[in-house]
């Protein structure tokens, strides 16, 4: 397994790749001849509107490196993972990949199993006022699950008697010191021994309702392809908490969008709804400790603070193929405020470069660690952008318009609006807007930077669990 050193500076490593590619753009730009400018030139808009202008554009050679870059680093990873993917596929390796899906499919050829049998586990601390809603989406299903199980772990409110009301299954966790992967674990290790091939698992979060056809075309899926192993949902924001949900909102339809566009390939199974069959299940509990990081024996490994990233890592690593249909769609909550918010994608964002630390570089992370730079070389790139801004307006006397500048700005503006063309009106108006947006991914960005510091200092990692003060309102799944 990786050290605990490469662990802890996991995100130097990665901030440092990502500066030294953004340094090597910034010289192979400035490399050429310096340029004399001249004075902008003035002009008239309307016949009233008295502007100053600079027409110049940077060079053929500036734009055509630039490009360059990116497409080579654009299909650089595509072709990549597409490699891996297939890799994968094809293994005959049942001891380095046990789940690959020639191996899955020969020991299953010519058994059935029964018909797929759906068991859905809720994990819920505290979870009374949200929870009827969850389970009044399971129950109301096209194809309703066979059993709803709510785990409750370390409850003090009533989420067990609100279960029970509902007419659902109740499993307690008893003495778990490890939230929501610890409560998972205990129901798993009773559930999983009497689960057939066929009989299915879904984990989902207590704040989440599901679109009316989900399990029923999740079975579709797995009655299809017997080598899939698990099916994450496409989450989307629920309604409310301002400009600041709408934010959010616009940031989960691009992530769904960019799914779609995928074909289901999946980066996470989310935690909000995701349906996996035992055997993936199992393996990964008897592989914990072997072939992938965690403890022998559980299925969660209750280290991670990402535990949807990290199962869905150690899935892949064990040749698991994954999807998310498009058709499988859900609601999950937002964040009210930006201090849950913070917490919230701090979270995120620093178990994610655990998970990249405690798996090493191996192919199965590849697109993981990609990932990682793109974000980090986004900070570079959109802070210097704003600092640029920020530094022309204090050093101007008047304003100089630079159409070239102007164009791209354009076609950005129009990418964000379209890419969030699903949402309606509200979303719309707030992507056309352009600057908006961009505070918020600077938020993120500055998340990100608090991430890689907290993990070269060793700081204490926590949880924030939100406490829902009023029932979530229906609302159509896009």
């Amino acid at each position: 397994m990786v050290s605990s050193w490469y662990q802890r500076w996991v995100g130097i490593f990665i901030a440092v790749l990502a500066g030294s590619a953004a340094a090597l753009l910034w010289f192979a730009v400035a490399s050429g001849d310096p340029q004399v400018r001249d004075e902008p030139t003035e002009g008239l808009i309307l016949g009233f509107w008295r502007v100053l202008y600079d027409s110049e554009a940077p060079s053929l050679r500036v734009i055509l490196t630039a490009a360059a870059m990116a497409l080579l680093l654009a299909v650089g990873v595509a072709l990549l993972e597409r490699r891996i993917a297939s890799r994968s596929r094809r293994s005959n390796d049942g001891t380095a990949s046990p789940l690959a899906p020639k191996i899955v499919m020969a020991a299953t050829r010519g058994v059935y199993a029964g018909p797929v049998t759906v068991t859905v586990l809720i994990p819920s601390h505290n979870e009374e006022v949200s929870l009827p809603a969850t389970i009044a989406s399971l129950l109301e299903q096209s194809h309703p699950p066979d059993r709803v199980i709510v785990v409750a772990d370390n409850c003090t409110d009533s989420t067990p008697e609100v279960a029970r009301g509902a007419g659902v299954e109740v499993f307690i966790s008893v003495d778990n010191e490890h939230k929501k992967g610890g409560a998972l674990n205990q129901a798993l290790a009773q559930l999983l021994p009497g689960q057939q091939d066929n009989d299915v698992v879904m984990v989902m979060d207590a704040d989440t309702r599901l679109d009316g056809g989900f399990i029923e075309a999740a079975i579709q899926r797995f009655t299809a392809d017997r080598g899939l192993m698990a099916i994450g949902g496409l989450f989307y924001g629920e309604q409310g908490h301002g400009l600041l949900g709408q934010f959010q909102r616009n940031e989960y339809i691009r992530y769904g969008r960019e799914i779609r566009r995928r074909r289901g390939r999946v980066f996470v199974l989310t935690g909000t709804a995701s349906i996996f069959r035992p055997l993936a299940l199992r393996t990964v509990a008897e592989s914990r400790g072997v072939l992938i990081p965690g403890e022998p024996g559980k299925v969660y490994d209750t280290a991670a603070l990402t535990e949807d990233n990290e199962l869905t890592i150690a899935l892949k690593s064990l040749g698991a193929q994954m999807v998310s249909p498009s058709q499988c769609t859900v609601v999950t909550e937002l964040m009210p405020g930006w201090r849950t918010l913070w917490a919230q994608r701090l979270r995120w964002q620093r178990g994610a470069l655990e998970n990249l630390g405690a798996y090493g570089v191996r192919p199965q992370t590849m697109r993981y660690w990609a990932q990682q730079l793109g974000i980090g070389y986004g900070v570079i790139a959109l802070g210097s952008f704003l600092v640029l801004i920020l530094v022309t307006l204090l050093s101007l006397e008047e304003w100089v318009w630079f159409p070239f500048w102007l164009g791209l700005g354009v076609l950005f503006m129009v990418e964000r609006v379209v890419t969030v063309w699903k949402g309606g009106w509200r979303a719309r108006a707030l992507a056309a807007t352009l600057f908006p947006e961009l505070f918020f991914d600077m938020v993120l960005n500055v998340v990100y930077v608090k991430g890689i510091l907290d993990i070269a200092f060793r700081r204490q990692a926590t949880w924030k669990h939100v406490t829902h003060e009023e029932p979530h309102l229906p609302q159509e799944v896009g």
